[in-house]
């Protein structure tokens, strides 16, 4: 029982994940060895950074709605080999999957476990 209680809170750990999930999505293209198409290469760099962003935005000043843009990124990273056509093309497909998946899951965790708190119990978040 006291192990499901590490996931009720929001804990500081949960934004450094988030920040170290923006570098590796904004580098992702040179890992894949697929950093040759510069709409790809913008794409994974402009969502890595915008994760990154928000989530160091989270470990300072912590509001729902930047969880909220951590999911709209993190959907986004996931259609985004079938918006740019890369989704036939190698493992890149499959880490933007990947990485969107688990920003998605995680946002979607840190926005229950803030839902019920007040701007002020928000606001001590990471103090």
């Amino acid at each position: 029982m006291s192990g499901i209680q590490i996931f009720n809170v929001h804990r500081p750990w949960e934004d450094w994940v988030s920040m170290l999930l923006g570098v590796l999505i904004g580098l992702s293209p040179w890992f894949a060895d697929q950093q040759n198409n510069p709409v790809i290469a913008w794409n994974a760099a402009l969502v890595g950074i915008l994760v990154l962003a928000l989530a160091l935005l989270e470990h300072v000043s912590l509001q729902r709605w930047e969880e909220a843009g951590e999911i709209v990124l993190g959907l986004w990273l996931i259609v985004s080999p079938y918006s740019f056509g890369y989704a036939e093309a190698g493992t890149l497909r499959y880490w933007h999957f990947l990485f969107g998946a688990i920003v998605v899951v995680l946002a979607i965790l840190e926005l229950w476990q803030d839902w019920k708190l007040s701007e002020k119990e928000l606001a001590q978040h990471g103090q």
